[in-house]
Order: C-alpha cells, then structure tokens, then sequence
C-alpha cells in the first residue's frame, strides 16, 4: 500500500509541484485548502502534469485556527509543511506575517506528533540562516541562525526565523518516534502550473511585462521550483535527514543578467525586458519618497552574502539546476500560461 503523504497549501506555487511529484513518484496525496472551493482548481492544477487517479484527496485547514488539523494528519505517513504567508507585512504589524507561520508550524506538529507520523519536512527559508546585513561578505551554512531581534530585520525575514525555531523548540520536548527536518530555499522560480498563485515567480512576470522599467541591483540565489520540490521528497526519505537543516539556495545569480539571459533565449517575447541598471540611491529614494513596498528591498542592493548548499548535495545527493536555465523555463511557463500582461 502507497505511502500517505499530507501536503500543506495545496493551492500555493510550491506546494502545488510538491503534490504533482508525489503523485508522479506513486505516493497517495493529502493536501490542506483553507477553502474546499480550492480543491478543485488544485486538481486541474496538478492533473496538467500528473493523472491524480484517485490518489489525490483534500482537507479543510487553516494555519490561524486549531480545527482541522487532527482529522488532516489522520493515517497520514510524512508530511510536507510547505504553507506559510509571504510576502510584506499588511501596514505596520508584523504580527500579519508572523503569529500565522509560527503558529501554523506549531499547530501542524502538535498533530503530526500526535498522529504517529515518521517525518515532517517543513519549508523555512534561507532568510532564516543568514547575517542580518545582506551586504556581509562570505558563504555561509545551516549552522548559522538569523538573528530575530535585530531591529533591522523585516517582518518576512523575523517570521520564516522565528516559525522554524519555534518548530525546533517544539521537537526538543517530544519524545515520541516523528522527526523533523527543515529545508532552507532561496528565490523560488520555475514553470507555473496555473496563474492563479505564482508567488516569487511574479517577478519574472513583471519583467516580461515591461513593468519593471529599470533592473535593481539585486542578487536573487534561484531554486528551481522542481528542484526545490526534489530536495523536499529527498529529505523525506533519506534515513540521514532526520533532524537536520538543508538549504537549498540553488546558484546566485544577478538580476540583470536574469533581465539578459531573458531577452537572449526569448528573442521578440521579451521584447519589453528592460536591462537598464537603476542606481542604488535612485532605488532608495523611490523606496521611501514614492513606493514603500520597495523598502523591505533596499537592504539587499548590491548583496555579497552566499550561502552553501554543500550538506544537502553531499547527505542527499541533490543537484539543482543552472539559474540561467530556471528562469528561462519559468517565462517561457509564464508566456504558455498567458500569465503576462502590459
């Protein structure tokens, strides 16, 4: 009998592909929606890819409220923790990003422990492994936490940090045979499976587009959103996984050479990609005089931090793709989709 494996947020970008690859690999699939309305665009969704044959079901759940979780975790295996807010805080709470990831995280374990199963796999985010100045030179691995009480911090970086200490917290005082294992990824981009939530991928999206006028001076370490997915079922299974961190920030890669690499592979198709380099002071300026959306970017400008992604190579065998290639793949996907617009 097939393993059954839950995967939270089956309507997200991440958790969608997760869904499609267990199915593809011969698992039975549990997925979470907080809406059962979702449930049927999750299955057009994933059946572009995989025929769920039946294996695939839904459970009603929310990361804010403790109903649903004890009967989505029942008979389940493994689970993949994939959900979590993203993004910008709504206006100054950073409570809006926070309380829901730590708290999701802590209400997916209590059930998982609870329901006997073997493993959790939950999503966190290189943020979380990271000096709290992007513009601190070196490489670093998981063996670094992110500071939550720098002030500097913003609220999406505080909340990714802060859920998965939580989630470690919560493992050290249980006893019972579940184990935990994070995965660390960096700027998640690849194909769409539908329009509906592309996440990160929204970038590439406006740069198609031709909203994204001018390039800032950026660097994003791109994960394929398929290798990323990989890495997850990887860390799912390897006996070695069990109470480890992983990154998985996949290659760095600047923004402008995303904006090149863009209008050299799609010719005509990325005719509106700008390659024009905005200043770093100009980015600053708009940042806090005309779009305050732009500041939780600002500290990131002319970024020299890496990150390692030696361990989970070496204990789980896991080899990304080439950047240049992912975000190639992620508009040609965009493009398919119709998912660009002036």
């Amino acid at each position: 009998m097939a393993e059954l494996v839950l995967v939270t947020g089956g309507s997200g970008y991440i958790a969608g592909w997760c869904v499609a690859e267990l199915l593809k690999r011969g698992y039975d699939v549990r997925t979470t929606v907080r809406d059962p309305e979702r449930a049927k665009s999750v299955t057009a969704a994933v059946s572009g890819v995989v025929d769920p044959a039946g294996r695939l079901s839904f459970a009603v759940a929310d990361l804010t409220a403790d109903e649903g979780w004890d009967a989505a975790l029942k008979d389940v295996d493994r689970v993949l923790h994939v959900a979590s807010p993203l993004g910008i805080a709504a206006g100054n709470d950073p409570d809006a990003l926070i309380a829901p990831a730590r708290d999701g995280a802590l209400r997916v374990l209590r059930a998982a422990t609870a329901a006997g199963v073997r493993r959790v796999v939950m999503t966190s985010a290189a943020n979380a492994a990271s000096p709290s100045s992007y513009a601190t030179e070196g490489v670093t691995d998981e063996t670094l936490w992110t500071d939550p009480d720098d002030p500097t911090l913003i609220p999406y970086r505080r909340s990714k940090t802060l859920a998965e200490r939580a989630a470690w917290d919560f493992m050290d005082g249980h006893d019972g045979p579940t184990e935990l294992t994070t995965v660390l990824p960096g700027a998640v981009f690849g194909p769409v499976l539908t329009t509906e939530n592309i996440g990160s991928v929204g970038i590439v999206a406006r740069m198609l587009s031709g909203r994204m006028s001018g390039i800032p001076r950026i660097g994003l370490e791109v994960v394929d959103v398929r290798d990323l997915v990989d890495v997850h079922i990887r860390a799912m299974t390897s006996p070695q996984a069990g109470g480890q961190r992983f990154l998985a920030t996949g290659e760095f890669i600047w923004m402008a050479d995303i904006a090149r690499a863009l209008r050299e592979e799609l010719g005509p198709e990325a005719g509106r990609v700008s390659t024009r380099q905005v200043p770093d002071f100009v980015v600053r300026l708009v940042a806090r005089f005309k779009d305050p959306s732009l500041r939780e970017i600002t500290p990131a400008l002319g970024r020299r931090n890496r990150h390692s992604t030696e361990k989970a190579r070496r204990v789980l065998g896991w080899q990304p793709r080439p950047a240049r290639r992912t975000v190639v793949d992620c508009a040609r996907s965009l493009i398919a989709h119709s998912a660009v617009h002036a």
